[in-house]
């Protein structure tokens, strides 16, 4: 559901070593084997309005054969568990409005819209 342009080889480079090197980068992968079929990447932030951490879910990948098989809900599950580990106050994450599927995903897992409703905004640079 993302912008759907294949990475050039310099921006899979890029992508690797940010988020090796990002200071509060949370990585999850979902194995079937020896064959990777989901990744979840989020980032650790603070909330000032709650003085705790919190983490954001910026991507969730599961591979198109995976789908549907539950890989997406254990993925979630850890990042919930793990976020509840470190002393966070929420988990956040951004969804489109036509990705019907993965709405219904976060809606079972208790994702609900932020009260008050909160929009997404960006500057491009």
């Amino acid at each position: 559901m993302g912008d759907g342009i294949p990475y050039t080889g310099e921006q899979k480079v890029r992508l690797v070593e940010g988020l090796k090197n990002h200071p509060s980068k949370l990585v999850l992968f979902a194995r079937a084997g020896d064959q990777f079929v989901g990744l979840i990447n989020c980032f650790i932030n603070f909330a000032t309005f709650t003085v705790k951490p919190y983490v954001n879910i910026h991507d969730v990948i599961v591979t198109a054969s995976w789908r549907n098989k539950g890989v997406g809900r254990l993925m979630l599950e850890r990042v919930i568990a793990e976020a509840e580990a470190m002393g966070c106050s929420k988990v956040t994450l951004e969804v489109r409005e036509d990705n019907h599927n993965a709405r219904h995903l976060y809606n079972s897992l208790g994702f609900l819209d932020a009260e008050p409703q909160v929009f997404y905004w960006s500057r491009y640079l």
